[in-house]
């Protein structure tokens, strides 16, 4: 129990990750992915892809009723790499497209949040693949 454990704390914290998949959870339990599988259903219910969908959908509402992003940003910082698997996904969890749950909760609360700095607390401002590193102290 304590390696599955370990795997879903890695699910709670990694959520954002795009590379995160059933191979990436399992070598955290120490598992080969099929029994990682079976293991992580038997003990909470639902398998590991679900579970992590539904993490990175509740992050999804928090980010649709609180941050100034559009939905295809939104769908890429909590990991989704398909706005149409983050939409059907969205939708079958919570009833409504991103955009309609959008337009029914914002308003009722604080100001949104400007969308660069939800990206940047997000981790959102990432080098893309060949780009160079630099430091904070770097000029751009």
């Amino acid at each position: 129990m304590r390696q599955l454990r370990r795997a879903k704390d890695a699910m709670d914290r990694d959520w954002a990750d795009p590379d995160l998949d059933l191979d990436a959870v399992a070598a955290h339990a120490g598992y080969s992915r099929y029994h990682f599988l079976r293991a992580f259903k038997a003990a909470y219910g639902e398998t590991p892809g679900r579970y992590l969908a539904h993490r990175r959908i509740e992050r999804a509402e928090e980010m649709l009723r609180t941050a100034n992003l559009t939905v295809t940003e939104i769908c890429h910082l909590v990991g989704f790499s398909s706005l149409g698997t983050f939409s059907a996904r969205f939708k079958t969890r919570t009833g409504l497209t991103p955009s309609a749950y959008r337009s029914r909760h914002v308003g009722r609360g604080a100001a949104l949040i400007p969308g660069c700095y939800a990206m940047l607390w997000a981790g959102g401002f990432r080098p893309g693949p060949g780009a160079p590193e630099r430091n904070s102290e770097e000029a751009p």
